[in-house]
Protein backbone atom coordinates (compact mmCIF):
# COMPACT_ATOMS: atom_id res chain seq x y z
CA UNK A 1 0.00 0.00 0.00
CA UNK A 2 3.02 2.40 0.59
CA UNK A 3 4.21 2.22 -2.48
CA UNK A 4 2.31 5.63 -3.15
CA UNK A 5 4.50 8.29 -1.74
CA UNK A 6 1.25 9.57 0.46
CA UNK A 7 0.57 9.76 3.98
CA UNK A 8 -3.23 9.49 4.95
CA UNK A 9 -1.99 11.19 8.72
CA UNK A 10 -0.96 14.18 7.21
CA UNK A 11 -3.96 14.25 5.12
CA UNK A 12 -6.44 14.25 8.12
CA UNK A 13 -4.13 16.93 9.87
CA UNK A 14 -4.18 19.05 7.29
CA UNK A 15 -7.28 19.27 5.24
CA UNK A 16 -10.25 17.29 7.66
CA UNK A 17 -10.96 20.69 9.44
CA UNK A 18 -13.92 21.27 11.77
CA UNK A 19 -15.46 25.03 12.56
CA UNK A 20 -16.26 24.19 16.04
CA UNK A 21 -14.88 24.55 20.03
CA UNK A 22 -12.40 21.32 21.05
CA UNK A 23 -13.33 20.90 25.00
CA UNK A 24 -12.14 17.98 27.09
CA UNK A 25 -13.71 16.37 30.69
CA UNK A 26 -11.50 17.08 33.50
CA UNK A 27 -12.69 13.34 34.80
CA UNK A 28 -10.85 11.62 31.85
CA UNK A 29 -8.19 10.33 33.88
CA UNK A 30 -9.48 9.66 36.43
CA UNK A 31 -12.65 7.14 34.34
CA UNK A 32 -9.05 6.20 32.51
CA UNK A 33 -7.77 4.83 35.13
CA UNK A 34 -11.38 2.79 36.22
CA UNK A 35 -11.10 1.26 33.13
CA UNK A 36 -7.67 0.16 32.83
CA UNK A 37 -7.84 -1.22 36.30
CA UNK A 38 -11.03 -1.99 37.50
CA UNK A 39 -12.43 -3.09 34.16
CA UNK A 40 -9.66 -4.53 31.66
CA UNK A 41 -7.71 -5.84 34.71
CA UNK A 42 -10.77 -6.16 36.98
CA UNK A 43 -13.94 -7.26 36.06
CA UNK A 44 -13.22 -8.04 32.33
CA UNK A 45 -10.06 -9.17 32.86
CA UNK A 46 -11.30 -12.83 32.05
CA UNK A 47 -11.83 -11.90 28.57
CA UNK A 48 -8.08 -11.77 27.71
CA UNK A 49 -6.20 -12.78 30.71
CA UNK A 50 -3.94 -14.67 29.70
CA UNK A 51 -2.85 -12.31 26.81
CA UNK A 52 -1.64 -9.11 29.01
CA UNK A 53 0.11 -7.67 25.78
CA UNK A 54 -2.91 -7.34 24.35
CA UNK A 55 -4.77 -5.71 27.38
CA UNK A 56 -2.00 -3.26 27.25
CA UNK A 57 -2.90 -2.18 23.11
CA UNK A 58 -6.73 -1.76 24.98
CA UNK A 59 -5.16 0.49 27.60
CA UNK A 60 -2.94 2.50 25.04
CA UNK A 61 -6.73 3.32 22.72
CA UNK A 62 -7.65 5.63 25.65
CA UNK A 63 -11.19 5.05 25.83
CA UNK A 64 -11.85 7.36 28.37
CA UNK A 65 -10.20 9.95 26.84
CA UNK A 66 -12.19 9.45 23.63
CA UNK A 67 -15.35 9.57 25.76
CA UNK A 68 -14.12 12.97 27.23
CA UNK A 69 -14.01 14.47 24.05
CA UNK A 70 -17.07 13.55 23.35
CA UNK A 71 -18.84 14.38 26.59
CA UNK A 72 -16.60 17.17 28.07
CA UNK A 73 -19.23 18.11 30.86
CA UNK A 74 -20.70 15.25 32.21
CA UNK A 75 -20.04 14.83 36.19
CA UNK A 76 -17.93 11.77 37.24
CA UNK A 77 -21.48 9.46 37.82
CA UNK A 78 -22.78 10.68 34.88
CA UNK A 79 -19.03 9.87 32.62
CA UNK A 80 -18.75 6.96 33.85
CA UNK A 81 -21.29 5.02 32.38
CA UNK A 82 -20.55 6.82 29.03
CA UNK A 83 -16.67 5.41 29.24
CA UNK A 84 -18.14 1.78 29.87
CA UNK A 85 -20.06 1.91 26.61
CA UNK A 86 -16.88 3.26 25.19
CA UNK A 87 -14.55 0.43 25.84
CA UNK A 88 -17.52 -2.05 24.68
CA UNK A 89 -18.04 -0.93 21.90
CA UNK A 90 -14.12 -1.56 21.20
CA UNK A 91 -14.55 -5.18 22.88
CA UNK A 92 -17.21 -5.81 20.43
CA UNK A 93 -16.13 -4.92 17.40
CA UNK A 94 -13.04 -6.87 17.89
CA UNK A 95 -14.39 -9.67 19.34
CA UNK A 96 -16.77 -10.57 16.15
CA UNK A 97 -14.83 -8.56 13.20
CA UNK A 98 -13.79 -12.02 12.10
CA UNK A 99 -17.54 -13.96 13.23
CA UNK A 100 -20.00 -15.07 10.49
CA UNK A 101 -22.77 -13.14 9.65
CA UNK A 102 -24.92 -15.36 11.17
CA UNK A 103 -23.36 -15.43 14.72
CA UNK A 104 -23.76 -11.93 14.81
CA UNK A 105 -27.59 -12.18 14.70
CA UNK A 106 -27.63 -14.33 17.84
CA UNK A 107 -25.13 -11.72 19.91
CA UNK A 108 -27.00 -8.78 18.79
CA UNK A 109 -30.67 -10.41 19.99
CA UNK A 110 -28.43 -11.74 23.17
CA UNK A 111 -27.17 -8.23 23.26
CA UNK A 112 -30.40 -6.04 22.78
CA UNK A 113 -32.50 -8.63 25.61
CA UNK A 114 -29.41 -7.39 28.36
CA UNK A 115 -30.36 -4.00 27.28
CA UNK A 116 -33.85 -4.26 27.98
CA UNK A 117 -33.91 -6.26 31.15
CA UNK A 118 -35.59 -8.79 29.23
CA UNK A 119 -32.63 -11.80 30.44
CA UNK A 120 -30.06 -11.32 33.17
CA UNK A 121 -26.13 -11.45 32.61
CA UNK A 122 -25.78 -14.90 33.89
CA UNK A 123 -28.48 -15.80 31.56
CA UNK A 124 -26.98 -14.97 28.30
CA UNK A 125 -24.37 -17.02 27.34
CA UNK A 126 -22.14 -14.21 25.27
CA UNK A 127 -19.05 -12.76 26.62
CA UNK A 128 -19.64 -8.94 27.14
CA UNK A 129 -23.36 -9.51 29.10
CA UNK A 130 -22.60 -8.71 32.21
CA UNK A 131 -20.50 -5.48 30.47
CA UNK A 132 -24.16 -4.49 29.16
CA UNK A 133 -26.27 -5.39 32.28
CA UNK A 134 -24.19 -2.78 34.22
CA UNK A 135 -24.67 -0.44 31.62
CA UNK A 136 -28.29 -0.40 31.54
CA UNK A 137 -28.57 -0.36 35.60
CA UNK A 138 -26.50 3.12 35.38
CA UNK A 139 -28.23 4.47 32.02
CA UNK A 140 -31.09 4.45 34.14
CA UNK A 141 -30.17 6.73 36.98
CA UNK A 142 -30.09 9.66 34.69
CA UNK A 143 -32.26 8.85 31.79
CA UNK A 144 -35.82 7.56 32.00
CA UNK A 145 -37.27 4.23 29.97
CA UNK A 146 -38.30 5.92 26.82
CA UNK A 147 -34.74 7.26 25.98
CA UNK A 148 -33.08 4.38 27.33
CA UNK A 149 -35.06 2.43 24.40
CA UNK A 150 -34.22 5.44 22.02
CA UNK A 151 -30.44 4.08 22.94
CA UNK A 152 -31.10 0.56 22.41
CA UNK A 153 -32.74 0.94 18.65
CA UNK A 154 -29.42 2.58 18.00
CA UNK A 155 -27.45 -0.13 19.29
CA UNK A 156 -29.87 -2.40 17.54
CA UNK A 157 -28.41 -0.29 13.87
CA UNK A 158 -25.02 -0.78 14.72
CA UNK A 159 -25.19 -4.54 15.06
CA UNK A 160 -27.36 -4.46 11.85
CA UNK A 161 -24.90 -2.29 10.44
CA UNK A 162 -21.50 -4.66 11.79
CA UNK A 163 -23.87 -8.00 10.47
CA UNK A 164 -23.87 -6.17 6.79
CA UNK A 165 -20.11 -5.77 6.80
CA UNK A 166 -19.50 -9.57 7.77
CA UNK A 167 -21.24 -10.39 4.53
CA UNK A 168 -19.35 -8.23 2.41
CA UNK A 169 -16.30 -9.94 3.72
CA UNK A 170 -17.68 -13.34 3.90
CA UNK A 171 -18.35 -12.85 0.53
CA UNK A 172 -15.27 -11.19 -0.29
CA UNK A 173 -17.52 -8.80 -2.14
CA UNK A 174 -17.84 -4.93 -2.13
CA UNK A 175 -20.88 -2.71 -1.70
CA UNK A 176 -21.18 0.44 -3.94
CA UNK A 177 -19.78 3.62 -2.47
CA UNK A 178 -23.38 4.26 -1.38
CA UNK A 179 -24.34 1.33 -0.41
CA UNK A 180 -21.36 1.69 1.94
CA UNK A 181 -21.71 5.06 3.28
CA UNK A 182 -25.59 3.60 4.71
CA UNK A 183 -24.10 0.36 6.09
CA UNK A 184 -21.22 2.23 7.84
CA UNK A 185 -23.44 4.91 9.09
CA UNK A 186 -24.82 2.66 11.36
CA UNK A 187 -21.78 0.33 11.84
CA UNK A 188 -20.00 3.47 13.34
CA UNK A 189 -21.80 3.19 16.51
CA UNK A 190 -21.75 7.18 16.75
CA UNK A 191 -25.57 6.95 16.99
CA UNK A 192 -25.75 5.59 20.38
CA UNK A 193 -23.43 8.09 21.86
CA UNK A 194 -25.32 10.87 20.18
CA UNK A 195 -28.62 10.08 22.30
CA UNK A 196 -26.45 9.99 25.85
CA UNK A 197 -25.95 13.43 25.15
CA UNK A 198 -28.88 13.15 27.69
CA UNK A 199 -27.00 12.05 29.85
CA UNK A 200 -24.46 14.75 30.33
CA UNK A 201 -27.29 17.43 30.24
CA UNK A 202 -29.68 16.40 32.24
CA UNK A 203 -32.18 17.31 29.66
CA UNK A 204 -34.79 14.99 28.12
CA UNK A 205 -36.08 16.13 24.69
CA UNK A 206 -39.40 14.86 23.63
CA UNK A 207 -40.10 11.89 20.66
CA UNK A 208 -41.27 14.72 18.04
CA UNK A 209 -37.80 16.22 18.05
CA UNK A 210 -35.92 13.25 18.28
CA UNK A 211 -37.89 12.24 14.92
CA UNK A 212 -38.05 15.68 13.25
CA UNK A 213 -36.16 15.03 9.86
CA UNK A 214 -33.71 17.76 10.49
CA UNK A 215 -32.47 16.30 13.62
CA UNK A 216 -32.22 12.81 11.96
CA UNK A 217 -30.22 14.54 9.21
CA UNK A 218 -27.86 16.34 11.56
CA UNK A 219 -26.91 12.79 13.11
CA UNK A 220 -26.68 11.04 9.63
CA UNK A 221 -24.78 13.41 9.12
CA UNK A 222 -22.27 13.40 12.11
CA UNK A 223 -21.99 9.56 11.91
CA UNK A 224 -21.08 10.09 7.38
CA UNK A 225 -18.33 12.75 8.73
CA UNK A 226 -17.24 10.47 11.68
CA UNK A 227 -17.06 7.56 8.99
CA UNK A 228 -15.11 9.23 6.21
CA UNK A 229 -12.38 10.66 8.88
CA UNK A 230 -12.24 7.47 10.47
CA UNK A 231 -12.00 5.32 6.85
CA UNK A 232 -9.09 7.24 5.89
CA UNK A 233 -7.54 7.10 9.03
CA UNK A 234 -7.76 3.20 9.35
CA UNK A 235 -7.43 2.08 5.73
CA UNK A 236 -3.85 0.59 7.05
CA UNK A 237 -5.59 -1.24 9.77
CA UNK A 238 -8.50 -2.22 7.17
CA UNK A 239 -5.95 -3.51 4.93
CA UNK A 240 -4.48 -5.62 7.18
CA UNK A 241 -7.50 -7.64 9.32
CA UNK A 242 -9.00 -8.01 5.62
CA UNK A 243 -11.81 -5.55 6.38
CA UNK A 244 -11.31 -3.25 3.01
CA UNK A 245 -14.57 -4.56 2.01
CA UNK A 246 -16.66 -1.87 4.14
CA UNK A 247 -14.08 0.98 4.19
CA UNK A 248 -15.55 3.88 2.07
CA UNK A 249 -11.62 4.73 1.11
CA UNK A 250 -11.09 1.21 -0.51
CA UNK A 251 -14.48 0.72 -1.66
CA UNK A 252 -14.30 3.94 -3.70
CA UNK A 253 -10.78 2.65 -4.93
CA UNK A 254 -12.60 -0.31 -6.34
CA UNK A 255 -15.47 1.36 -7.66
CA UNK A 256 -13.98 3.89 -9.58
CA UNK A 257 -10.25 2.44 -10.31
CA UNK A 258 -8.45 5.31 -8.44
CA UNK A 259 -5.44 5.25 -6.69
CA UNK A 260 -5.29 5.62 -2.87
CA UNK A 261 -4.32 8.91 -2.85
CA UNK A 262 -7.27 9.79 -5.53
CA UNK A 263 -9.48 7.61 -3.28
CA UNK A 264 -8.72 9.62 -0.08
CA UNK A 265 -8.86 12.20 -1.56
CA UNK A 266 -12.56 11.68 -3.18
CA UNK A 267 -13.55 10.57 0.80
CA UNK A 268 -12.49 14.11 1.42
CA UNK A 269 -14.62 15.51 -0.65
CA UNK A 270 -18.01 13.86 0.41
CA UNK A 271 -16.74 14.78 4.24
CA UNK A 272 -16.53 18.51 3.26
CA UNK A 273 -19.94 18.58 1.36
CA UNK A 274 -21.61 16.88 4.53
CA UNK A 275 -19.63 19.11 6.78
CA UNK A 276 -21.14 22.27 4.35
CA UNK A 277 -24.58 20.61 4.88
CA UNK A 278 -23.94 19.76 8.84
CA UNK A 279 -23.12 23.63 9.07
CA UNK A 280 -25.63 25.10 7.42
CA UNK A 281 -28.52 23.02 9.13
CA UNK A 282 -26.35 23.90 12.60
CA UNK A 283 -27.12 27.47 11.68
CA UNK A 284 -30.51 27.42 10.66
CA UNK A 285 -32.49 25.27 12.88
CA UNK A 286 -36.60 25.37 12.91
CA UNK A 287 -38.20 26.97 15.75
CA UNK A 288 -38.35 24.35 18.52
CA UNK A 289 -40.24 26.83 20.39
CA UNK A 290 -39.75 26.07 24.74
CA UNK A 291 -37.29 23.40 23.21
CA UNK A 292 -35.15 26.15 21.17
CA UNK A 293 -32.10 26.69 23.60
CA UNK A 294 -31.75 22.98 24.33
CA UNK A 295 -31.70 21.44 20.74
CA UNK A 296 -29.39 24.35 19.64
CA UNK A 297 -27.56 22.75 22.83
CA UNK A 298 -27.66 19.31 21.56
CA UNK A 299 -26.39 20.20 18.32
CA UNK A 300 -23.80 21.95 19.17
CA UNK A 301 -22.41 19.11 21.85
CA UNK A 302 -23.08 16.95 18.53
CA UNK A 303 -20.45 18.81 16.82
CA UNK A 304 -17.85 18.83 19.26
CA UNK A 305 -18.28 14.80 19.31
CA UNK A 306 -16.81 15.77 15.42
CA UNK A 307 -13.57 18.37 16.56
CA UNK A 308 -13.04 15.98 19.66
CA UNK A 309 -12.67 12.86 17.35
CA UNK A 310 -9.93 14.50 15.06
CA UNK A 311 -8.21 15.75 18.41
CA UNK A 312 -7.80 12.60 19.92
CA UNK A 313 -8.12 10.24 17.68
CA UNK A 314 -5.27 11.10 15.02
CA UNK A 315 -3.28 10.46 18.29
CA UNK A 316 -3.61 6.92 19.05
CA UNK A 317 -1.73 4.26 18.69
CA UNK A 318 -4.61 1.48 17.80
CA UNK A 319 -4.26 3.35 14.09
CA UNK A 320 -1.21 5.39 13.74
CA UNK A 321 0.93 2.49 14.97
CA UNK A 322 -1.24 -0.56 13.78
CA UNK A 323 -1.96 -1.05 17.77
CA UNK A 324 -4.91 -3.40 17.03
CA UNK A 325 -5.23 -7.24 18.12
CA UNK A 326 -4.02 -9.95 15.69
CA UNK A 327 -6.43 -11.47 13.53
CA UNK A 328 -5.40 -14.64 14.57
CA UNK A 329 -5.76 -13.75 18.43
CA UNK A 330 -9.07 -12.44 17.72
CA UNK A 331 -10.43 -15.62 16.16
CA UNK A 332 -8.86 -17.64 18.62
CA UNK A 333 -10.36 -16.03 21.82
CA UNK A 334 -13.55 -16.21 19.92
CA UNK A 335 -13.23 -20.13 19.37
CA UNK A 336 -12.84 -20.57 23.08
CA UNK A 337 -15.50 -18.09 24.30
Amino acid sequence: MNTENFSTLELLHRQFKYPFPTLKNPFADQLQEITENQWIDGEYLWIYENNPDLRKKYKKTKTAHIAAQWFPTASLERFKPICRLMLWTLYNDDLYEESDPDDIQYVHTQSIAILNGEISASESTIPLGAMLASLRLELLQFIPQESLSRFIQMISRYFIGLETELNYKKNKTYPSVTECIALRENSICLYPFLQLTEVETGIVLPPEIHEHPVICRLQALACHLVTFFNEVQSVLKDEATGSSYYNVVKVIQHERQMSLKEACMEDLRLHNEDLKEFVTLQAFLPDFGIWQDAVVNWVHYMSMVLSGWKNISTKLDRYNAMEFPDVSELKEKLNKI
